[in-house]
């Protein structure tokens, strides 16, 4: 009786560390595949702002086609769209465009854009020298907004590529940033 209680007490146990183990799997996990995609350029993540070089020569002997995708996340009230969908450009030319957004809700909301470029290989040589997805964009209720994109395409960029497409996700962050917001101090 006592062998099968001390069977049941080491079972025991090792679930337990089992499931302890997987709720700090699930919690590493995040920051893995972050750093991971940053490494590997893996799910389209573009780096942050791009400061062109001189030394950036205009391919004009080839042209790429840019295609621009604007998405909302779920519960996402606003208008999010690009102004013009799809762009020929030359490596190494830079280039500039604008994406629209009106906030038709009743209440001031924050929200930030979070960009993905496909084929994913080719996120390393789309560079953003500014662009409004470097900040947190707030409107007011009713109000519209026409945001910046300049870029480069990097004329490092595989021969095999004749298509990019830079896709945006727009996400309501209003309640992350008002939790952010501290009171200062009652004297």
């Amino acid at each position: 009786m006592a062998a099968d209680q001390n069977i049941q007490s080491k079972m025991t146990l090792k679930l337990l560390g089992v499931v302890v183990g997987m709720f700090v799997f699930g919690f590493a996990l995040v920051p893995l595949y972050e750093v991971y995609c940053q490494v590997t350029g893996a799910n389209g993540k573009t780096a942050g702002p791009y400061t062109a070089s001189a030394t950036l020569e205009v391919d004009k002997d080839r042209w790429v086609t840019v295609q621009f995708l604007a998405n909302n996340n779920a519960n996402m009230p606003w208008e999010f769209r690009p102004t013009v969908r799809t762009m020929k450009v030359q490596p190494g030319q830079a280039y500039s465009t604008v994406f629209f957004a009106s906030n038709p809700s009743r209440q001031t909301m924050m929200a930030q854009a979070i960009p993905s470029v496909a084929p994913f290989h080719a996120a390393e040589y789309f560079h953003k020298t500014e662009c409004f997805c470097f900040e947190q964009q707030e409107l007011a209720r009713g109000e519209r907004i026409e945001m910046p994109l300049k870029f480069i395409i990097d004329p490092h960029l595989p021969a095999s590529v004749e298509t990019l497409t830079l896709s945006y996700t727009l996400f309501d962050i209003t309640q992350v940033a008002d939790s952010t917001v501290t009171e200062p101090p009652v004297s």
